[in-house]
């Protein structure tokens, strides 16, 4: 099990924190469709041996294609329209912040009216919204400080209760116990995430933190640790530390409009329409201007937003260009939507680089998408994006389809049972050694 709890890990640790928005649901049929794809793909497909697998490099390069291939199909959808509009697709507007380095906003409203668009407004930060934090003693990383035997602890937080149970062996390091502590909260999925910090000293601590921040006015915790009451649990709890909080959840802080409010997140939404994500705490009387860019940075951005996740999928291939050969296939995917459309894109200042990725001449786009009387500029970025999200999904579909590895035989074509408990390899992407 090491190879997938190194997998796991790769997993949680790159991609974990990544949140979640509208485009990562799917209606039935939606679903439905990309199930008999990776089904009708699984079936045809040769048995083959995956190389690399016992280093863990075939398993995130699958991950890292998979992931950059949906990422490119949400941004793709984004910018997708109700009747596939050509204009509106790209002429979504976009919020514009003073300082998008203290306070961060997205339009997420209707643009339903004018007055509506011409809202602007000044938010300075008092204070972050901050999570709970239980830093857990530092140990000796080599030290045996937890004897043998059998413990347990309750994990409870606003909504139930959790009891973990776990067991320390003759040759466990106080390491060892901490990173197992660590993977038994963070598989859990209890609200919680937990790290091992190492200092200088060589000493560890466990460190285990709230995914949420802030706290309702009803709440005194987002969660409390306690050791089971035989002895043995409190003992190990007591050198362990890991009860003790360290710093406690709270809201944050901020004036809007010069009217004071607050939030249990840094990020939230205003009337609905404008979510902001608060970063840092506001210069002293100097509150950020948030309001809306004007159409041609409106319509820049949205195509750069395109263009960087098109450029990641390339920056994936490239990364691996050395330990997977097959790599070559994958860059010449994506790399050949690109090369279709090079005359039409570099018409409007999109200009592809020697490494297939694309770089936009703010010159040459401004002046093609502002003499653009008839359409015809976002006819040709809307063919461009919806190519680019064929071809992402194509490539999400089966990103085992550019790992390197060794073909045993090939089916019958034609021929062939459908095998649906091999589909997991396609869904989960989690690889051991013997597959």
């Amino acid at each position: 099990m090491a190879a997938i709890d190194t997998i796991y890990n790769y997993y949680l640790t790159t991609y974990g924190s990544n949140t979640s928005n509208r485009y990562d649901t799917h209606k039935k049929s939606e679903l439905r469709s990309v199930y008999n794809n990776m089904v009708k793909v699984n079936k045809e497909s040769p048995l083959y041996k995956i190389l690399g697998v016992d280093t863990g490099e075939a398993s995130r390069f699958a991950i890292d294609i998979k992931e950059s291939s949906m990422n490119l199909s949400k941004v793709a959808a984004s910018l997708s329209g109700e009747g596939n509009l050509l204009e509106g697709a790209f002429k979504k507007k976009v919020a514009n912040s003073s300082d998008p380095d203290t306070v961060s906003v997205t339009y997420v409203g209707q643009e339903t009216s004018e007055d509506e668009l011409n809202d602007s407004f000044s938010l300075e930060v008092k204070k972050l919204a901050e999570s709970q934090l239980n830093i857990g003693k530092y140990l000796p990383a080599d030290g045996h400080d937890i004897m043998p035997g059998q413990y347990s602890f309750d994990f409870n937080n606003t909504a139930t209760a959790y009891e973990f149970q776990y067991s320390v062996s003759s040759g466990d390091t106080n390491k060892d116990v901490q990173d197992k502590l660590a993977r038994l909260v963070n598989t859990a999925d209890i609200g919680a995430k937990a790290y091992v910090n190492v200092d200088e000293e060589n000493r560890s601590s466990l460190v285990i933190e709230s995914k949420e921040t802030g706290l309702a006015d009803s709440e005194e915790y987002l969660f409390k640790i306690m050791p089971a009451t035989d002895y043995g649990s409190q003992k190990a709890m007591e050198t362990l530390g890991i009860d003790f909080v360290s710093r406690e959840a709270h809201n944050s802080s901020f004036l809007l409009n010069g009217n004071e409010h607050s939030s249990l997140s840094n990020t939230f939404t205003i009337n609905k329409a404008f979510e902001v994500t608060l970063h840092n705490i506001s210069p002293d009387d100097m509150p950020t201007q948030i309001g809306f860019e004007n159409d041609l940075d409106a319509i820049a951005g949205n195509v750069g937003n395109l263009l960087d996740s098109y450029n990641q999928s390339i920056r994936t291939a490239e990364t691996y260009r050395q330990s997977q050969s097959s790599d070559f296939k994958l860059l010449h995917d994506i790399t050949s939507v690109s090369n279709a459309f090079r005359e039409d894109l570099e018409s409007l200042g999109l200009m592809v680089q020697d490494d297939g990725t694309i770089e936009i001449d703010r010159n040459i786009f401004d002046e093609a998408i502002g003499s653009d009387a008839d359409g015809a500029a976002f006819k040709e970025l809307n063919q461009f994006k919806n190519a680019l999200a064929a071809r992402a999904s194509q490539i999400a579909i089966n990103p085992m389809n550019y790992v390197n590895k060794l073909v045993v035989a090939y089916k019958n074509p034609g021929r062939n049972f459908n095998t649906p408990y091999a589909n997991s390899l396609y869904a989960g992407m989690m690889l051991d050694r013997y597959c």
